[in-house]
């Protein structure tokens, strides 16, 4: 996977240690100012600059508290990550993140009549806008990613929302609900989200042929 990252962080050895693996597992680094996949933020204060726009991963102080880790979720981030981290987790943890989020950016994702432009965080339907939550976004991305195929609940409340059980299947299910009717008002014969019931979510994408 080939991905543009912002890395913020200061210390010297840790940011020498970064971009020389980063490279070399094909990630290009940008410098402030560019539109970046993915940040690494070594401070959580910065994730409200990029909330709602670019996937945002904490690596937090090994202090840390789970009072901290909370507060960093709230303002936005995808992710965190303590120190000292292991950089092959690091790296998964970026993929899934990116995998969430769509992937790199450089080029819209399309299904049918539907269309996201991952870089401008643009959906539309049949050339109609439709205005999403962030988390809405994220299932349409995951469902986009692969129409037709059926994800599990597990697997959507694992990689959307960090849920390791189904305590919280209505939460996807209200999403899904809302991203489905968001979907149909726009076209009606467009993507349509596809509950298989007692299992997951799919993206039914009609044939014109």
């Amino acid at each position: 996977m080939s991905a543009t990252v912002l890395l913020t962080e200061n210390e010297p050895a840790t940011r020498g240690l970064l971009e020389r693996q980063l490279r070399g597992d094909g990630f290009e680094l940008v410098a402030p100012g560019a539109a970046p996949d993915l940040v690494l933020a070594a401070d959580p204060v910065e994730v409200e600059r990029w909330r709602g726009r670019v996937p945002v991963i904490v690596l937090g102080p090994a202090e840390a508290d789970p009072v901290e880790r909370v507060r960093a979720f709230r303002r936005g981030c995808d992710d965190y990550v303590a120190r000292p981290f292991h950089y092959d987790e690091l790296v998964e943890r970026m993929r899934a993140v990116l995998r969430r989020s769509g992937g790199p950016r450089s080029s819209p994702l399309v299904a049918g009549s539907l269309r996201v432009d991952r870089r401008a965080r643009v959906v539309t339907v049949s050339s109609r806008r439709v205005d999403l939550s962030q988390k809405e976004y994220e299932l349409l991305l995951q469902l986009a990613s692969e129409p037709e195929r059926v994800f599990t609940k597990d697997e959507l409340l694992r990689e959307i929302w960090g849920f390791h059980t189904r305590s919280r299947t209505r939460t996807l299910d209200a999403h899904a609900s809302r991203l489905r009717r968001k979907l149909r008002a726009a076209d009606p014969a467009a993507a349509l989200v596809d509950n298989v019931w007692g299992v997951g979510y799919r993206l039914l994408v009609p044939s014109y042929d």
